[in-house]
C-alpha cells in the first residue's frame, strides 16, 4: 500500500493540473493528508462510495496520463542519471568543481520543475 501511495502522490505532483477541481481535493485529501474515505465524504455530504469512485476514476486517469505521457517515469530515470553523474564527478581522482556545480544546477531546476507540476 505505501507503495502505492508513493506513486499515487507522485503522479498527482505531475498531472495535477489535468483534473478537475473536485478530483484534487478528493486525492490530496485521501492520498497527502491521509483522510479516510468516510471523513472525504462526510466533508464534502457525499456518499463514501462516491468518494471511493471518484478516487479510483483519479487513479485511472492519472495512470492513463503517465502511460501516455511519461512524465514521472522520465523524471525518475534523469533523477538516477544525476546521481550516477554527480558520484562520477565526485569520485574521479581530481574532482571537477565546474562539473560537479552544473549538476548541481540541473538537480535544483529539476526539482522546481516537480514542484511547478505539469
Amino acid at each position: 500500500m505505501l507503495e502505492k501511495t508513493v506513486r499515487m502522490n507522485a503522479l498527482f505532483d505531475f498531472y495535477q493540473p489535468l483534473l478537475t477541481g473536485k478530483q484534487q481535493q478528493y486525492m490530496e485529501m485521501y492520498y497527502l493528508n491521509d483522510f479516510s474515505l468516510g471523513e472525504i465524504a462526510e466533508q464534502f455530504d457525499v456518499s463514501r462510495q462516491a468518494v471511493y469512485d471518484n478516487v479510483k476514476r483519479t487513479e485511472y486517469m492519472l495512470e492513463e496520463y503517465e502511460e501516455k505521457l511519461g512524465l514521472y517515469h522520465k523524471y525518475v530515470k534523469r533523477t538516477e542519471l544525476y546521481r550516477r553523474l554527480r558520484s562520477h564527478a565526485e569520485d574521479n581522482d581530481s574532482p571537477s568543481p565546474g562539473l560537479i556545480k552544473i549538476v548541481e544546477s540541473l538537480e535544483i531546476l529539476e526539482e522546481e520543475g516537480t514542484n511547478d507540476g505539469v
